[in-house]
């Protein structure tokens, strides 16, 4: 079982065990259906994007190798992904509304966590789509 994205924004980002910041979205590739990395609001007050594949998210901590992960052209991603907080309570066409999503080991996201008639369902996120309900947290 993979872990909730949603979670995942409650987690600090640490350089071993020093907090660098707290992500304040996640952008996500809706096509492919994976994470491409958090934007991350750093302990300077600076909002930075961190690449889902640069870090290793824990049960307690999103960890980093080297705070020079911690990239400023944050635009530059945007364009690059979708803002997971964006989707969220989106209408999954077919259904329901989105949750959480769930995330694999590198950043696959296996499936959407979605309500429908007042019970929360998982279902495959291979070739979902969801209309947006607001714009990106960052």
């Amino acid at each position: 079982m993979g872990s909730s994205a949603a979670a995942s924004l409650q987690l600090p980002v640490r350089l071993r065990g020093i907090q660098l910041g707290r992500p304040t979205d996640l952008l996500l590739d809706t096509v492919d259906w994976h994470a491409v990395g958090f934007i991350v609001r750093c302990g300077d007050e600076s909002t930075r994007f961190l690449p889902y594949a640069a870090c290793q998210r824990g049960a307690d901590e999103i960890a980093v190798a080297s705070s020079l992960m911690l990239l400023e052209d944050v635009a530059f991603y945007e364009k690059r992904g979708v803002s997971f907080r964006s989707l969220l309570d989106g209408e999954v066409v077919g259904g329901g509304v989105l949750q959480d999503v769930t995330l694999a080991a590198g950043g696959f996201v296996e499936d959407l966590v979605v309500e429908r008639d007042g019970a929360l369902q998982r279902i495959p996120a291979a070739g979902a789509v969801i209309r947006p309900t607001r714009a990106s947290a960052a």
